[in-house]
């Protein structure tokens, strides 16, 4: 009988000791692992947010019909921030203390990502492909972050210099909002100014909900710019390059980084962004609709939504693409560590994007090339990479 018990006893211990070492990795089970996403749904960078996410969920779907990762369904929980950051930190404590995320993905905004850091860094929970440039997102403690593309930094840098060749620019200038995400723009467009042996001349500041930019532009134009860079929402970007065309600023040229890359801002009607520049780390979708992986994806997509994808829904798609590739790499025995390890052993050419995606323990940027574009036709036309 007593030995019967010591069994019984010794059992009941592995099978705790068994249920607390399935329980050590948040937001996996043995049929479930749970991803999450504080994004922009309905502010100012909304259409940023909802195409990546539509974009990211057709893969998702597609994954967990054909029987998950490992035999795990992806359950992808996006809470919208509107771009607020009260709203994004509400978003974050759901995510990490009543979801129970096991990573986050597609986390949209460079002050609501920085500010996320503090809830997740304590937990080692990985933050991959935030819809941020900012060079911030990989500072330290690096080991649990990892991005997609080139900086915020590099891409006003290289724009900026671009520009100031092609057309003997003079004097550069920046409108933006002073956030994090704002400020890195200011300073890339300064360090292009430089590069290109040219001034730095004006900076004008914004608020995320302003829209009438004929007083900042009256004053960029006294001041002489010949380049400006626009660190703004996607709304007020389109309206100070439709403002500027009323009130005959022809010469100014205005440059954009990825998150004025939109396919939305070249297609407004009636050409007013035509001869809009913008840089980016990927090449625009329809641009190369006719390529096999541009091709596929857009059959895909309409097919999974009935609409027509945009350029942020090939980011989605290709994000949840990536996410998944570290998953399966990661084995069966997921856990922060090896997932961790299977993402800095990505290396890959990402024919979607047209980037190649490489990682590794000290690099946990994924591509650098930036691509200049210019809106022509109600469409963007790529112009210069570096």
């Amino acid at each position: 009988m007593t030995k019967g018990i010591k069994g019984l006893a010794a059992a009941a211990v592995l099978a705790v000791s068994a249920t607390l070492a399935s329980a050590q990795t948040q937001g996996v089970t043995d049929d479930e692992i749970v991803i999450g996403s504080v994004n922009d749904l309905s502010g100012i960078f909304a259409a940023v947010g909802v195409p990546a996410t539509m974009g990211a969920n057709v893969v998702f779907d597609r994954v967990n019909a054909a029987g998950g990762v490992h035999g795990r369904a992806i359950r992808y929980v996006v809470e919208d921030n509107g771009y607020q950051m009260p709203r994004a930190m509400q978003g974050y404590n759901k995510l990490l203390n009543r979801d129970q995320v096991f990573a986050m993905l597609q986390s949209l905004g460079t002050p609501m990502n920085l500010a996320g850091f503090k809830l997740l860094d304590p937990k080692g929970i990985p933050n991959v492909a935030p819809l941020t440039a900012s060079s911030q997102m990989l500072q330290e403690p690096m080991k649990n972050k990892f991005t997609s593309f080139s900086t915020y930094f590099d891409q006003s840098r290289i724009g900026v210099k671009y520009l100031a060749g092609q057309f003997g620019a003079q004097n550069v200038c920046t409108m933006y909002l002073p956030t994090d995400f704002g400020e890195e723009i200011l300073e890339g467009s300064k360090a292009g100014a430089e590069e290109a042996g040219v001034a730095f001349v004006a900076e004008t500041t914004h608020k995320p909900d302003e829209t009438d930019f004929v007083g900042s532009l009256s004053k960029l134009k006294e001041e002489g710019c010949d380049i400006v860079t626009i660190a703004l929402g996607v709304r007020q970007a389109i309206t100070v390059v439709g403002t500027a065309k009323k009130m005959g600023l022809t010469d100014m040229k205005f440059l954009g980084t990825a998150a004025s890359f939109l396919t939305v801002v070249a297609q407004v009607p009636g050409g007013v962004t035509d001869g809009f520049y913008a840089a980016a780390s990927w090449q625009d979708l329809w641009a190369r609709a006719d390529d096999p992986a541009p091709a596929a994806f857009i059959e895909e997509y309409k097919a999974a939504t009935g609409e027509d994808p945009v350029g942020f829904s090939m980011l989605g798609y290709s994000a949840a693409e990536m996410m998944v590739k570290a998953l399966e790499a990661a084995g069966p025995d997921l856990t922060h560590e090896s997932f961790i390890a299977a993402m800095e052993s990505l290396d890959y050419d990402d024919e979607l994007v047209g980037n190649r995606l490489t990682y590794g323990p000290e690099d946990h940027q994924g591509a650098d090339t930036v691509f200049v574009n210019v809106v022509e036709n109600g469409a963007w036309k790529l112009v210069y990479e570096e």
